[in-house]
C-alpha cells in the first residue's frame, strides 16, 4: 500500500474507533478480505507469470463452484503414467497463484503425483474480489469431492493455514478434507497475530478490534482466538512437515516453531536465508517436501 493512502486509512481508523467502532472494525475487516485485481499485475508479477506460461500449458483447466463463486483448478499429470504415486493438493498465498507454485507443482508431478493446484478465491483466473479462511476452505473442500482423496496437501503461507483448517474440519458445515499427510511452508501459526499486526499497521483500535474479531465469529462461526494452527495439528495427529526459513519478514519463525511444537507427527526443516517467497523455488526444499510425502524423509534437518 503506498504511503499516503496508508496515512488517509490510519487517519480514518482513527477516527472511527473514537465516533463508531463497531463500524470501523467491520470496515477493517472488509479491507483485509479485499484482494488485489488480479488483472493488474506488477511488473514483477507480470514477469513471474509470462515465466510460467509453458509450464501452465501442460494443465488440464476446471473450473469449480462454490459458494464464493467460480474458482480455478489446474490438473498436472504425472511425467510417467506407470509411476503414478497418488494425488496431491498444492495451495497458494494471499497474492499469489498457481504460477508461483510451479516449482512445487514440477517436483511432485516428476515423483509421479497427479498435482491439483487452486487459484484461490480473488487469486489468478478466479472469480471474486474477496479472499477468507472460509471461502478458502470451501474451494478446498470442493477440490476434495472433485479430486480427492489426497496424499498430501501442501500449502504456502495463506494457503498452510487454509490446508490446515480444511484437514481439521474446522469450519461448521464443512467436512475434513481427506489427506494422509500436510506441508505447510511459511505458514502461520496463529490468526489472532495476523490480525493483531494488520491492526497496528492501520491504526485499528481496541474497539474497533472487538468487532473486527466478531466480523469473524460471524462468518466462520469461531471465536479468532481459536484459530491457532498448533492446537488444531495437535488434534489432528496427522504428519507434518514444517519447512520455514529463519529470516522470513512476512511471517515469523516463532510461528513455524510453535506449530513445530504440537507433537511428535510434526517435522521441522529450517531454509537458511530464503525469506517467504524464494523458499517456493529452492531445488533442496521441493526434493524435501516431496520426499515427505513420499515417505522417503528423514530425521528433521536444516537446509543450506
Amino acid at each position: 500500500m503506498a504511503p499516503f493512502p496508508q496515512k488517509v486509512i490510519r487517519c480514518m481508523f482513527g477516527v472511527g474507533e473514537k465516533v463508531a467502532p463497531s463500524l470501523a472494525g467491520r470496515a477493517a475487516f472488509e479491507l483485509f478480505c479485499r484482494t488485489p485485481d488480479p488483472r493488474k499485475l506488477t511488473p514483477k508479477e507480470r514477469i513471474a507469470v509470462a515465466a510460467a506460461g509453458d509450464f501452465m500449458q501442460n494443465a488440464r483447466r476446471h473450473c469449480l463452484t462454490t459458494p464464493a463463486g467460480r474458482v480455478t483448478a489446474y490438473e498436472f499429470r504425472a511425467e510417467v503414467p506407470a509411476r503414478r504415486a497418488g494425488t496431491v493438493l498444492v495451495l497458494h498465498g494471499w497474492r499469489s497463484r498457481t504460477e508461483y507454485m510451479r516449482f512445487l507443482i514440477a517436483g511432485y508431478r516428476d515423483a509421479g503425483y497427479r498435482v491439483i493446484s487452486l487459484d484461490l478465491p480473488g487469486h489468478g483466473q478466479s472469480g471474486g474480489r474477496k479472499l477468507t479462511l472460509m471461502n478458502a476452505v470451501e474451494a478446498a473442500h470442493m477440490a476434495g469431492q472433485w479430486f480427492g482423496p489426497f496424499e498430501a496437501v501442501i500449502g504456502h503461507s495463506f494457503g498452510g493455514a487454509v490446508s490446515l483448517n480444511a484437514a481439521a474440519g474446522f469450519m461448521p458445515g464443512i467436512p475434513p478434507l481427506e489427506t494422509k499427510r500436510l506441508v505447510l511452508i511459511a505458514a502461520p501459526n496463529s490468526l489472532p497475530s495476523v490480525f493483531e499486526g494488520y491492526s497496528r499497521q492501520l491504526n485499528v483500535g481496541p474497539r474497533a478490534q472487538a468487532s473486527l474479531a466478531e466480523s469473524v465469529r460471524r462468518l466462520s462461526g469461531r471465536r479468532l482466538d481459536e484459530f491457532m494452527g498448533d492446537r488444531q495439528l495437535a488434534m489432528l495427529r496427522l504428519p507434518t512437515l514444517i519447512v520455514h526459513a529463519p529470516d522470513d519478514r512476512e511471517v515469523p519463525a516463532n510461528q513455524a516453531k510453535a506449530l513445530a511444537e504440537a507433537g511428535p507427527h510434526v517435522d521441522i526443516c529450517w531454509a537458511q536465508g530464503l525469506g517467504h517467497r524464494r523458499i517456493l523455488a529452492d531445488p533442496a526444499v521441493i526434493e524435501r517436501a516431496v520426499n515427505f510425502v513420499s515417505r522417503r524423509h528423514e530425521a528433521p534437518v536444516s537446509l543450506h
